[in-house]
């Protein structure tokens, strides 16, 4: 299996300078943990903002949510992986990174998102 079997196409982004309290309520709306921070320009790397990130800034550094931006919080560059890449090496990055998110791009454009429960989900099919 490869990385566009099982990843996710519709992916959330959010602008660099969105504040952590926008970011927050996408997350709670979208009920979801992690959000792709977009591109500044064509090349530029994409981000990610996770609930990881939030806590460490917000709760653990006592953070304002009103005056941080979520590129004040983000890990960038983002790790990526291309869309025609195996589920082993994926797995082997995530292990190796210490991460459960990457983004999907091709040629620099997102193209989608993929998670360790992504992978596991698809594990767990096969098994009856």
């Amino acid at each position: 299996m490869i990385v566009k079997d099982v990843m996710i196409h519709d992916v959330v982004t959010i602008s660099p300078f969105a504040t952590i309290r926008e970011a927050l309520g996408v997350l709670k709306s979208k009920n979801i943990k992690s959000l792709v921070v977009d591109k500044q320009s064509e090349h530029d790397s994409y981000g990610i903002i996770t609930f990881t990130n939030i806590l460490k800034t917000v709760i653990a550094e006592d953070g304002d949510i009103d005056l941080l931006n979520v590129y004040d919080v983000c890990a960038k560059p983002a790790l990526t992986v291309g869309q025609s890449l195996g589920l082993k090496h994926v797995a082997g990055l995530m292990v190796q990174q210490h991460v459960k998110r990457l983004v999907v791009v091709n040629d620099n454009d997102l193209v989608g998102f993929i998670t360790m429960n992504d992978i596991m989900d698809q594990l767990l099919s096969r098994i009856d």
